[in-house]
């Protein structure tokens, strides 16, 4: 079963390996420049993680804390309060902006998507909420 979920220039993408349906019927992924992609599997390989979003990329080697400043759990733990409050505003689109918040994150509890994948994912959430001035805990984002 495949996960899409699409942000106004984002899309974080949670596949199970075993599904049919290609990267390739995503679309809108052909016309963005490849500098703008970050692509990133799961150690199990169940899952995998695709942002685009101009200049998350360059951020993301130039200014976030390198891998292995935190650890898997600490950034299981700030994923799953960022998804719960992303999921939150996308089910309230009168209150914050649908074209920033479009669709639900599928991030569960429990599941193991790797160091990696969690990684990626915390960092552009800092860099969404530094770049977008958005605050998606009671954490100030900072790197």
């Amino acid at each position: 079963m495949k996960h899409l979920f699409k942000f106004s220039i984002l899309i974080l993408f949670f596949t199970n390996c075993n599904s049919s349906q290609s990267i390739a019927e995503i679309p809108q992924l052909s016309d963005v420049p490849e500098e703008d992609i970050v692509r990133l599997e799961s150690d199990a390989l169940e899952y995998e993680i695709i942002i685009i979003e101009p200049g998350f990329n360059a951020w993301l080697s130039t200014m976030a804390q390198p891998k292995g400043y935190y650890s898997q759990s600490y950034m299981e733990s700030r994923n799953n309060v960022m998804v719960q409050e992303w999921n939150a505003r996308v089910l309230q689109p009168g209150k914050y902006n649908p074209d920033m918040y479009q669709l639900q994150i599928d991030y569960r509890p429990g599941i193991n998507y790797g160091y990696d994948l969690n990684y990626k994912l915390y960092n552009y959430f800092i860099y969404f909420q530094l770049t977008y001035k958005q605050r998606l805990s009671s954490m100030v984002p900072r790197i």
